[in-house]
């Protein structure tokens, strides 16, 4: 081989060399703990995706997403956090809760991303909102302070209704701060409100049997990942026993419940999936605020409400950011 001919190969293969071995780079793995099911959380999925195409990756081609769900049953969270640590994923998207305090007990050194409702201080997830430190930040839906205000709301409403049940899930880590939040606002306004509890399909339906003997007048349903697994059926017995019902999100109006007030979910999602994919491109979790919304989504279905023979108040119609007609 002429020296001219071997000096070309070799500037070729040198380039070649870089190019393959970009090619062979792993792609980052997320892994998405979900304390909900698969089946509610579309508009969720939609906003990581949105999130994650803005900060330039794409699923399928340069970053893969496991996804995780409990379906609602939270004893099986730290087992699963422990699995997709222990398969050494890039990053772990922890969705809700009670999915947070499982991925953060499962590991002090994999990044984690979350979405939770909570006060994510007051929780223990992180020690302060400015400087999160550790390995853990993300964002703070702040769907359970919101109790008083959605409350008031109802009471607009469905102002005749002496007495306001009030459906808890006692394994949610934040439901005593949620009902604290409710209880606060229902003594300020002097309102009766009865509190049940469920943890499972069949108390849910028990809890809304005990409505009825209790002469409840109206609903509201306190933010928990499981519920949201059984917005259906929620949704449904309030329904068939003519209860206007309020919720913490608007999946539930759209799936025929009365009003929902809340944060938008979608947002939130997109908004923690940006810091993944920050922090994939080496941004530091503990250099990461944790995050706030600061538009909140007042949604009403006003075909439910004619069918609760409901008139729904002209300053709630206007005030509504959607109305479902």
């Amino acid at each position: 081989m002429r020296r001219r001919e071997f000096i070309t190969l070799l500037g070729s293969a040198t380039l070649a060399w870089p190019l393959a071995a970009r090619a062979q780079e792993p792609v980052p793995v997320i892994g998405y703990l979900g304390s909900s099911s698969l089946i509610v959380s579309t508009d969720q999925l939609a906003g990581i995706r949105q999130g994650l195409k803005e900060v330039g990756y794409i699923e399928g081609q340069n970053v893969t997403i496991e996804l995780h769900w409990a379906d609602g049953h939270y004893e099986l969270l730290p087992e699963m956090a422990a699995d997709l640590v222990g398969r050494k994923v890039s990053i772990v998207f922890a969705g809700g809760l009670p999915a947070a305090i499982a991925a953060k007990a499962a590991t002090a050194t994999v990044p984690i991303v979350f979405v939770v409702g909570a006060d994510p201080v007051t929780s223990g997830i992180v020690p302060s909102l400015n400087r999160p430190g550790g390995n853990v930040t993300g964002v703070s839906q702040f769907y359970g302070a919101l109790g008083g205000k959605r409350l008031e709301l109802l009471r607009a409403i469905a102002p005749t209704a002496t007495t306001i049940a009030v459906l808890s899930d006692p394994n949610n880590p934040n439901a005593k701060s949620h009902l604290s939040d409710v209880q606060t606002a229902a003594a300020a306004m002097r309102q009766k409100i009865e509190i049940a509890t469920a943890r499972t399909e069949a108390e849910i339906a028990a809890a809304f049997a005990t409505f009825v003997r209790g002469q409840a007048r109206a609903l509201l349903v306190t933010d928990d990942p499981f519920f949201t697994t059984r917005r259906d059926q929620i949704v449904s017995l309030a329904a068939q026993q003519n209860l206007p019902a309020i919720y913490y999100s608007r999946e539930f109006a759209a799936a025929g419940g009365l009003i929902s007030y809340g944060s938008s979910s979608r947002e939130n999602n997109r908004l923690a999936a940006v810091y993944v994919g920050r922090i994939l491109k080496g941004a530091k979790p503990q250099d990461l605020p944790v995050l706030q919304p600061t538009q909140f989504e007042l949604v009403i279905n006003l075909k439910t409400a004619k069918v609760l023979g409901l008139t729904v108040p002209q300053t709630l119609l206007v005030a509504a950011d959607e109305v479902i007609e």
